[in-house]
């Protein structure tokens, strides 16, 4: 008889625990789709408007001068008030002040068809700037707090792509529905847009939710060496060749050229959006300073083209280059300005941002208005491209890769799939 000894098996090794997948916050949520449902109504109104009022003062005799006023009046207004914004958000929260906002931009527009007088038409236009720059700074500022840090580029691009429909169907559609309801009829539609984004107002957050905000309500306080004023100088640069390219295209084209007017301004809209949510995905896994340089020598060879402004192609794709640059440099520096502060900034940087986006658009219709008179459009049109060319000199001597100011914002690696 054998005995045999049978040798206890070892136990199995746990096996080790696998490292948890970090969940990826939605990008939406109820506030944010809120938001950005009544930023698609202003943002309509705005368009809508922004190639026809020139028009309708430039038809009723007050010339290239009264269509640049017109734009000018407009965006000068907004950064008078942009520098306001963050006050009111402060005092009267988020709810209150957009609804003041989407009033003032889309309520003064009825008063349009009552008169061509050039003093009428320019006292709308400072009552719907101010209005423009509650709802562009206070949206933006409100995206920053209501998005994943770690989205907020995404984010950003998300806002510019709803900022962007409207552009792409009101700037092109503007010009088109004048030849067939009128100005009266396109007046009427710009008011109703705006004002029924009131309807999401309810649902958006009342209060800011960073309480140092207060800290923070003086637009200008703190910008030495804080890394803010080199972005967003380069951005104003760019907005100076948007304003001019939206308000004197359709004056600059030739008598009786709608359709290229149309196209033109179509192909401009739609490849904006596209290009300023492209930048801002690319800029969440990569960083969006290495867009900075590429961004500007597009809008740079855009602009340049309009020189050629009675050849039809090259118009054609002098705004698609423009498009595609001025888009990327939207996200890009406003993502760049939001990484070099704290989150109780958020809205002075909205404002910062803002203002040189309504700056260069205001100041460059005005000053091309006033020089287009003696010097025809080639050649403003180059001067424009000149003050682009600045800019791309001033980014090249600062480096678009490495930062000047802190990165207080670095967010997790995001999957592609994301």
């Amino acid at each position: 008889m054998s005995c045999e000894v049978t040798t206890p098996k070892a136990p199995k090794a746990p096996k080790a625990p696998q490292a948890a997948k970090p969940a990826v916050e939605p990008l939406f949520s109820p506030q944010l789709i809120r938001l950005l449902m009544a930023v698609l109504g202003s943002g309509l109104s705005m368009y809508l408007l922004t190639s026809v009022v020139p028009l309708y003062l430039a038809t009723n005799g007050s010339g290239g001068i009264g269509a640049g006023l017109s734009t000018g009046a407009m965006m000068l207004s907004a950064v008078a008030v942009e520098l306001a914004v963050p006050r009111m958000l402060a005092r009267f929260g988020y709810r209150d002040t957009l609804a003041l906002g989407l009033i003032l931009l889309g309520l003064p527009a009825l008063l349009l068809p009552l008169s061509t007088s050039l003093p009428l038409v320019l006292a709308v236009c400072l009552l719907r700037g101010a209005g423009l720059a509650i709802l562009v700074v206070g949206a933006v500022a409100l995206i920053a707090e209501v998005a994943p840090a770690h989205r907020r580029g995404e984010a950003l691009g998300m806002y510019g792509v709803v900022v962007g429909v409207p552009a792409v169907a009101g700037l092109p559609l503007g010009v088109y529905l004048v030849d067939h309801i009128g100005f009266t009829g396109v007046f009427i539609l710009g008011a109703l847009t705006s004002l029924a984004g009131l309807t999401m107002i309810p649902g958006l957050p009342t209060t800011p939710t960073h309480t140092q905000l207060k800290q923070h309500t003086n637009v200008l306080k703190g910008l030495k060496n804080s890394g803010l004023l080199m972005p967003a100088g380069v951005f104003a640069a760019v907005t100076v060749a948007a304003g001019i390219g939206v308000t004197f295209i359709p004056l600059a084209v030739a008598e009786g050229k709608h359709s290229v007017i149309v196209t033109a301004l179509l192909i401009q809209a739609a490849a904006a959006p596209l290009a300023r949510w492209l930048a801002g995905r690319y800029g969440d896994r990569h960083g969006a300073r290495r867009l900075l340089l590429p961004s500007v020598l597009l809008a740079t060879l855009g602009a340049g083209s309009l020189v050629f402004v009675q050849h039809t192609t090259i118009v054609f794709i002098g705004m698609l280059l423009f498009g595609l640059g001025f888009g990327a440099a939207q996200n890009v520096t406003i993502s760049i300005m939001y990484e070099r502060v704290e989150p109780n900034r958020y809205g002075q940087v909205s404002a910062l941002w803002n203002l040189a986006y309504d700056a260069g658009w205001g100041v460059g219709a005005i000053a091309f208005g006033a020089v287009v008179a003696g010097t025809g459009y080639p050649t403003a049109f180059a001067l424009t491209t000149g003050v682009l060319l600045i800019a791309l000199v001033r980014v090249c001597v600062d480096g678009p890769i490495s930062p000047r100011g802190p990165r207080l914002s670095a967010a997790p690696e995001l999957p592609e799939s994301a």
